[in-house]
């Protein structure tokens, strides 16, 4: 029988998700986790594939607000739940849910881009989608590494306090960084509680989710939420601080909250979840090499527009380049593109003009936000070079003075 897309109605919510959920290995997620998923779906920008009366596929689309280099914020379509039946695989299935979403946001045309975070992260280059941001994770041996803080840092005051009271001082720092960091979510009412979520059964034995907030001069200036794994061996204590996510609004603020998850009493490591690649607590701690951090690819980007999306973001250095862009998933953004951009704004228009560099979509994709180096792809072969001297004036220009980050999965 053939298979069917369809906007999903809200009264087969729990079915739509409960096969999203059996896609994913089949294990109930915690109440509170599904209630949430279900508050922040946007049904009507939610499809499922049908075969007959069985829900064999499931794709969703968040409106979100993605921070761009330069410091705007541009609107994108974030492509969640996706999954299909084992039953129906390699039978187009997941093909025809992304043509429809990317038809969908082309036709609806505030949307330059597309973005999702991959289980996997060899599905998605095929619809032009390129990893764009990296995560670091990090295990730290505080008993062997020491942390070197800022001046400034013994003036701020730290105060623990209820997870729940603190939601809005919290999102009022994470707001304020937002524009500061390219790949960062504008969180929309109800996303506050994404970073809240701490379902008994998911804590490993770790107590639950604590928070501390940082003030300078009357104000709050940063925060950090975590909790702390207890563990003992003959020698003594040897607890994991499990940091879920830290912000701060100035160096200092940011180094007291580090000290203090450093000086926790009882623990000797700290487990961070994922950060930016150029977290500066790399550069005050005394040993890296004892610090364990390691890259894993985080958000992957799709110009839904090419010329729209180029628009949007500005550039570090003056740039004049006419791109040629292969994207057969999205064909109408084939073709040549003149940008001329600087860090005031840019403008990019189609061309006839001869090529400067030759690329596909899914490597405009990934150099998008300023954290992968044009230069990079051209040498692994994807990007090519038709102009001499273009590519390294292109890759100054993409590039961030920030990497780029994304905060949480969505």
């Amino acid at each position: 029988m053939r298979t069917e897309l369809r906007v999903l109605d809200p009264s087969v919510w729990d079915d739509w998700y409960g096969k999203l959920v059996l896609g994913f290995g089949g294990v109930p997620e915690a109440p509170e986790e599904s209630a949430l998923w279900r508050e922040l779906t946007e049904c009507e920008r939610s499809i499922g594939a049908w075969d007959g009366a069985d829900i064999v596929g499931t794709a969703g689309l968040f409106s979100f607000r993605l921070s761009v280099p330069g410091g705007g914020v541009v609107p994108a379509a974030g492509v969640t739940m996706v999954s299909v039946q084992a039953t129906h695989r390699r039978r187009g299935v997941l093909r025809a849910m992304m043509r429809r979403q990317l038809d969908d946001i082309r036709a609806a045309g505030d949307e330059p881009l597309a973005v999702l975070t991959a289980s996997e992260p060899d599905i998605y280059g095929r619809f032009g989608y390129g990893a764009a941001t990296q995560n670091a994770n990090a295990e730290i041996d505080t008993a062997r590494v020491r942390l070197t803080a800022p001046e400034g840092a013994d003036d701020v005051r730290l105060r623990a306090v209820p997870l729940e009271s603190a939601v809005e001082a919290c999102e009022a720092v994470y707001a304020r960084r937002v524009r500061t960091r390219p790949g960062m979510l504008e969180r929309a009412p109800g996303w506050e509680r994404m970073p809240l979520l701490d379902p008994p059964g998911d804590r490993e034995g770790a107590s639950p989710l604590r928070c501390v907030l940082a003030e300078s001069g009357g104000e709050v200036s940063g925060y950090a939420r975590f909790a702390v794994k207890p563990d003992w061996d003959l020698a003594g204590p040897k607890g994991t601080v499990v940091l879920r996510d830290l912000e701060a609004l100035d160096p200092a603020s940011y180094a007291a909250l580090w000290r203090f998850l450093f000086d926790l009493d009882l623990t000797s490591v700290i487990r961070t979840g994922p950060r930016p690649v150029d977290d500066p607590w790399q550069l005050m701690v005394s040993d890296i090499r004892r610090c364990a951090v390691r890259l894993r690819d985080s958000l992957f980007v799709r110009l839904v527009d090419v010329g729209a999306a180029l628009e949007a973001r500005t550039y570090t250095t003056p740039v004049e380049t006419v791109l040629e862009v292969t994207d057969p998933f999205c064909p109408w953004n084939e073709g040549r593109w003149r940008l001329s951009g600087d860090a005031k704004g840019a403008s990019c228009e189609r061309t006839d003009d001869a090529p400067d560099l030759r690329l596909g979509a899914r490597d405009l994709g990934a150099a998008y936000l300023g954290g992968v180096s044009l230069t990079a792809l051209a040498g692994a072969g994807r990007v090519q070079e038709a102009r001499q001297g273009a590519l390294t004036e292109a890759t100054t220009a993409f590039a961030s003075p920030v990497a780029p980050w994304l905060p949480h999965g969505f």
